[in-house]
């Protein structure tokens, strides 16, 4: 796929604090839960871009390959811990809010899990992710994870 364009260059401010509000979001909650939820929103959206970095990203920080290949089957699989299941029900209730708001049982399993702080992160933590599919897809980017990692570094500088 060929990118469309680049948006860090063309509107690189406000990529700057795009990529620096991610940044501050992810890192508020535990990483293994943000690579998870990432992973998941991305497999809902159909994004490549974002699949190839968050799982590249995901077994850097030790999450192992039978939960990333899992994750897709997170209901019926072990391996996933009961706030981790109430952060994917709540990712895949938000993700596919246009499928119709049947959100409740979601929501009752991540406020058993999360405090009222934790779910707003979280909340924000799935719109951004859902933000950079559609900001991938819609410009047809497919970035390096080693770039990607350039560009962060630049951007907490």
């Amino acid at each position: 796929m060929t990118a469309k364009l680049d948006p860090f260059a063309v509107a690189p401010s406000l990529m700057k604090s795009w990529m620096g509000t991610s940044l501050g979001v992810a890192s508020s909650l535990e990483t293994s839960l943000v690579h998870l939820v990432e992973i998941r929103a991305s497999q809902i959206n159909g994004c490549a871009n974002c699949l190839n970095m968050h799982t590249a990203a995901a077994r850097e920080k030790g999450e192992t390959e039978q939960r990333i290949y899992l994750l897709s089957a997170w209901r019926d699989a072990p391996c996933y811990t009961d706030r981790e299941r109430a952060a994917l029900g709540w990712t895949e209730a938000l993700t596919r809010l246009s499928e119709g708001h049947t959100h409740e049982a979601a929501y009752e399993a991540l406020k058993a899990q999360f405090s009222e702080e934790e779910q707003v992160k979280l909340t924000l933590m799935i719109n951004i992710i859902n933000g950079w599919n559609r900001l991938a897809i819609g410009f047809g980017l497919f970035v390096d994870p080693k770039a990607v990692k350039a560009i962060q570094a630049r951007v907490a500088a």
